[in-house]
């Protein structure tokens, strides 16, 4: 496994999820249950993150609906491809600790700093959209489910490509921005925001969102 890189994160004045900010911010749970990704025909559930209990596979409710919602505004022969939604507070402090463990390999030993650098593509687990049923990550497939240029591959932190994880890495090609923006515009008129670091990692309802959005409290909380 690649070690992995620095990718400025001062400089791009993103709001990470170890931001005080985040923690911050109240959950007012509305109740709604997890869905089925898999019921709604027009979207694609990929098995590359499939866990023991099938958790990657859910959603909450009205996350599911906006992203049918979505889907409905992509052109004809395009599709959304969901790589992974609901993920276990185990399975999230694994992975933050995993990924802890790369940065301290690649020499960074203050904890404060560990944990905003590691914060860039693995949430702290107390403010973690996944562990809320509030995120997925995702991307675009054509009509022969082949995955659409996006110029850089969904966790691509995971083999050291972090240079073409941010939404608007410096670089892309001119089809690569494209589709992008694509999958920007479908998603942003359903209400869900973007994580600045990760071009495939949207969300609705959590904490983040309501801290991006101003909205008074995140609707989902853990699950």
């Amino acid at each position: 496994m690649a070690e992995p890189s620095n990718i400025a994160l001062g400089s791009l004045g993103m709001i990470l999820l170890s931001d005080p900010r985040v923690i911050e911010i109240p959950v007012a749970d509305c109740g709604e249950p997890l869905a089925e990704i898999v019921t709604v025909p027009a979207i694609t559930l990929d098995p590359r993150e499939r866990d023991e209990l099938g958790a990657y596979g859910r959603v909450r409710a009205g996350v599911l609906q906006r992203l049918g919602s979505a889907s409905d505004r992509l052109p004809t022969g395009i599709r959304l491809l969901v790589i992974e939604g609901h993920r276990s507070p185990a399975e999230q402090a694994r992975r933050f600790a995993l990924y802890e463990e790369r940065l301290r390999r690649s020499g960074i030993s203050d904890p404060a700093e560990l944990r905003r650098q590691a914060s860039a593509f693995v949430s702290p687990v107390e403010v973690a959209p996944h562990c809320a049923g509030a995120a997925v990550d995702l991307t675009l497939v054509d009509a022969d489910g082949a995955e659409l240029d996006m110029g850089g591959t969904v966790n691509g932190h995971r083999t050291g490509d972090e240079r073409w994880c941010p939404f608007d890495a410096p670089g892309l090609s001119p089809t690569a921005r494209d589709n992008r923006d694509l999958l920007a515009r479908c998603l942003r008129e359903e209400g869900f925001v973007n994580y600045p670091t990760e071009w495939w990692h949207w969300s609705y309802g959590d904490r983040y969102w309501a801290l991006v959005t101003g909205a008074p409290a995140a609707v989902y909380g853990p699950i």
